[in-house]
Parts: structure tokens; C-alpha cells; sequence
């Protein structure tokens, strides 16, 4: 099992230091958060909270993930980077393509993209977007990115996004993963039938089993084999045991934020969250 870490809401002066800890720690991957503004009146609730409020405010800090990816790469040599999750609808597929054909270079071929649709009408809309039919606009986006980065001259003729014979140079070295999120029918589906994985968002253990369950099921019906990445935020299994008990049921990269489980919060000074990874890493990664 790898182990991940979760930077949101740190600190943007805190990242790359973040990383390089996380590196010399032996945590496998950075889990990179998305959010492009906070609206002060947004028209739906957020899905993964009970009351479906915001866990964030206004001042809480956010970077796009790319640049953080990027940034972060360049003070690092092993470690790898993966959206969780960018949000599809908001951007053009064709310019998203470019950037994370440039992270993935610049990187040296660490990064994957976690991809998901987004909650909030307001952030594809005032981006230029559609909040409409935004399953199948992302589906089609995930067709586009495997395309343009698989390389050579392409050109693509779909129901919402169209392009000539195009290329961009230089691909990546390597393909770029890309791991699906969200936790309804369709969204698994997607994951099952067009991901390299799936990542959760808040997800409790009962459920995570199941929806593990449900994902093979699909993937057989999809006729997909090979790997397949499980990326969970499990809320009610900790510890050495809480963690292998994830492990057997086909977790297969657990995202963890360190420091909260020594009193350090969010926003908790550089050195404390420093300690906490390099405590976690002595007392669960090293006797996993």
C-alpha cells in the first residue's frame, strides 16, 4: 500500500518545503486539491458534507494544482504528484491538455490527473463553461486528453468539443494516468470503464468496501484489466489497523494529512507539520 499526502488548505509558502519532507519521508505522491474562486452564494450544496455546507472559507488558501505540480517537481526528484481532483467542466479540454502535457514533462513524467466534474454550477459557468450535460462534456474531455498527450497529429470530432488535426510537442514520456472521482453510478462507471482508478472523496469504510466491490464488478463488465488504482479519504479506519484493514480490501493508496493526527491543524506552522509526517512515516508507514 502507498501512502499519500493531503496538502489542502496549507499554506502556498508551505508546499514545496511540504514536498521535500514528504520526499525524504518515503510518502509515495502529493494529492493536489482544486478549487477556482469561493462564491459568497453558490446554487447547490456540496455532496460530501452532511449538511452540505463548505469546509472552507473565503481566506482559505488554494493554488491551482498544475502550478503546485510543477513548483513542487522542481524541488523534488521522486516523488509524484496527482490532482484530487481537478474539476473538468470549468476548463477547455484542448488547453488542459497542453498544461498537463507540460507538467508531466517538467516533472519528469510524475504527475496524474485525477479528474472530476465539479459540484458548483458557478465555477463552469463564470469559466466559460457548462454545468449542462457535464457527464458526457467529460467524458468526451477525457477522450481529448488521452488523444492530444498520446502524441502524433490528431483531430477530434464530438458532440460538444471539436478540433482540426492537431498536435503538441513534446508528449509526455510516459502516459499520463488519470484517475476518476465521485461516488455516484455514472461517475463509477466512468472510472471503471475510462480511468486508470478511482479516487474518493470523504468516503466511511463500509461504504468504501462496497463501492471497491462495485468497481470490480463494472470493470469486468467493461472487459478492463490490469491495474487499477484506488486512492481513498477512509474517515473511521486509522492507525496500523485501520490501515490494514484498507489494504484488504483492495485499497491500494491511502491519502492521509499527516499532521492533523498530532493536534497540527491545517494552517499549524511549517516545522509541527514537518514532524508529523516524519512521525507518521516512523509509526505507520514503517511497519505497514
Amino acid at each position: 500500500m502507498k501512502f499519500t499526502v493531503g496538502i489542502a488548505l496549507s499554506p502556498l509558502d508551505q508546499l514545496t518545503e511540504l514536498a521535500r519532507t514528504a520526499e525524504e519521508c518515503g510518502f509515495s505522491s502529493i494529492a493536489l486539491p482544486d478549487s477556482l474562486f469561493y462564491s459568497e452564494h453558490v446554487s447547490a450544496a456540496y455532496p460530501y458534507t452532511v449538511d452540505g455546507s463548505r469546509f472552507w472559507t473565503a481566506d482559505s488558501p488554494w493554488s491551482d494544482p498544475l502550478i503546485a505540480a510543477a513548483a513542487m517537481g522542481a524541488v523534488t526528484t521522486r516523488i509524484r504528484f496527482y490532482t484530487q481532483v481537478l474539476k473538468l467542466n470549468p476548463r477547455n479540454p484542448v488547453l488542459l491538455a497542453r498544461q498537463v502535457g507540460s507538467v508531466a514533462n517538467l516533472t519528469g513524467n510524475r504527475f496524474g490527473l485525477g479528474v472530476g466534474l465539479g459540484w458548483a454550477p458557478e465555477e463552469s459557468e463564470w469559466c466559460g463553461g457548462h454545468f449542462d450535460h457535464r457527464g458526457r462534456r467529460a467524458d468526451e474531455a477525457i477522450e481529448i486528453l488521452r488523444l492530444i498527450l498520446g502524441g502524433g497529429m490528431v483531430d477530434y470530432q464530438g458532440e460538444f468539443y471539436a478540433f482540426d488535426r492537431l498536435q503538441m510537442s513534446p508528449a509526455p514520456g510516459e502516459p499520463v494516468p488519470i484517475y476518476v472521482g465521485g461516488h455516484t453510478e455514472a461517475a463509477l462507471r466512468r472510472a471503471a470503464r475510462a480511468g486508470d482508478g478511482w479516487t474518493s472523496a470523504m468516503i466511511k469504510f463500509d461504504d468504501l468496501r462496497d463501492t471497491i466491490e462495485q468497481l470490480h464488478e463494472l470493470r469486468t463488465e467493461y472487459g478492463r484489466t490490469g491495474p487499477f488504482e484506488i486512492q481513498a479519504v477512509c474517515v473511521d479506519r486509522f492507525g496500523l489497523d485501520g490501515y490494514r484493514a484498507q489494504a484488504d480490501i483492495g485499497v491500494t493508496d491511502v491519502i492521509v494529512v499527516p499532521w492533523l493526527f498530532y493536534g497540527v491543524g491545517f494552517d499549524g506552522p511549517l516545522t509541527a507539520k514537518r514532524d508529523g509526517m516524519r512521525r507518521f512515516a516512523d509509526e505507520i508507514m514503517a511497519r505497514m
